[in-house]
């Protein structure tokens, strides 16, 4: 980095904690009783919002390198060191509910009534990190019936849709998946070869139940029915239309090529060309966790906070968070990749052509 002749900076002045420290408008001040614990509430959400704009600044950052053409290895390290720190902070975001739980019941009703209808769902910086990782507006839990930019300020409304419309991290690594170099070649079909070994795999499994004397009639059904499903999404790798045919049945959000290349690089994670994109996924099965574990903890806040009452904003509180947990997840194709998976020692056997350019430092092409 190039230096530059610049005067001295102060610590307070280079970090602005003179708008900072002063940010704590609490509103009660102006009540005959001001709430102590309404300073910690204020700080606990700016905190968020900070974290908030520096996960969009990493997420912003990533999709970007996922976005080009050409990915080399060296800026998969990247990816995967940024992605490292957005976990890391979201663990930050679930450890403050810890903070903000030391304020009782009684303590937020001091003053939750000067700040309706303020309401978290009104933080558009997270509507804006549920679009940018992929959240698509037909899987939103419904809000009141009412779409979920109405409730936001109207200077923010724009660039929330158009965060809605720019690719996300979901699109790119899509995009990114379909381009691995190694699922369709002429010395080997993947998934033909994956499908003969899994499907055996399937009847194996299917003997054993079937033989096994420590189960009921009625578990044996059950656990039966549970390998049908699983060898029908198995045979549903067979081709693309098999697979886009079941594709909204299974509500799968990736495409058939961008599924093969996962569980490629899924079944074969030892070899070091798949290293960083195996991290990666596991990373963003890690993501998805992390925000339902972070929704899970703050509507259980909201249900001990304020019971079943509305929340400030007129929400429905703790109902609507609960709804947030399943359905607000992106990456669940990713976590559903252990269901395909077979063990190492079975996985079909690579020509040689192949361990030997998967031996050397390529890129998704």
């Amino acid at each position: 980095m190039k230096k530059t002749n610049h005067p001295p900076v102060e610590y307070s002045e280079y970090l602005q904690l003179d708008k900072i420290l002063t940010a704590q408008k609490r509103l009660s001040l102006n009540t005959e009783q001001p709430a102590h614990d309404e300073s910690l509430f204020i700080i606990i959400h700016q905190v968020y919002e900070l974290w908030f704009k520096e996960i969009l600044i990493e997420l912003k950052s990533i999709i970007k390198i996922l976005s080009q053409e050409y990915v080399l290895e060296t800026q998969m390290y990247i990816v995967v060191n940024r992605m490292k720190r957005i976990l890391e902070i979201q663990r930050i975001l679930i450890q403050q509910i810890k903070v903000l739980e030391t304020m009782t019941p009684l303590d937020f009703l001091e003053f939750r009534d000067l700040i309706s209808p303020a309401s978290g769902f009104q933080s558009a910086q997270f509507r804006e990190i549920e679009n940018r990782l992929g959240l698509s507006r037909g899987s939103r839990a419904k809000l009141n019936e009412t779409s979920y930019e109405t409730l936001l300020h109207p200077e923010e409304r724009d660039k929330i849709l158009d965060s809605e419309n720019s690719p996300s991290l979901l699109f790119s690594l899509e995009k990114w998946l379909e381009r691995n170099p190694f699922v369709y070649r002429n010395d080997f079909q993947f998934a033909q070869e994956y499908q003969k070994v899994a499907l055996e795999g399937i009847d194996r499994d299917r003997k054993i139940v079937s033989v096994n004397s420590r189960l009921s009639d009625s578990e044996k059904k059950k656990e039966l029915l549970k390998i049908e499903v699983i060898k029908k999404n198995i045979e549903s790798l067979s081709s693309k239309e098999v697979y886009d045919q079941s594709k909204e049945l299974h509500q799968r959000k990736m495409s058939y090529e961008a599924t093969l290349g996962a569980l490629f690089i899924s079944i074969y994670d030892d070899y070091s060309i798949n290293h960083l994109p195996h991290k990666l996924i596991i990373q963003l099965v890690e993501l998805d966790e992390s925000m339902t574990t972070w929704r899970y903890r703050h509507a259980l806040l909201a249900l001990r906070m304020i019971g079943q009452r509305i929340g400030t904003g007129g929400t429905s509180g703790y109902d609507y968070l609960r709804m947030t947990l399943e359905k607000h997840k992106v990456f669940q194709d990713l976590a559903t990749l252990s269901t395909y998976l077979i063990p190492r020692i079975e996985r079909p056997l690579l020509p040689q052509s192949l361990e030997s350019d998967m031996g050397f430092r390529k890129s998704f092409l």
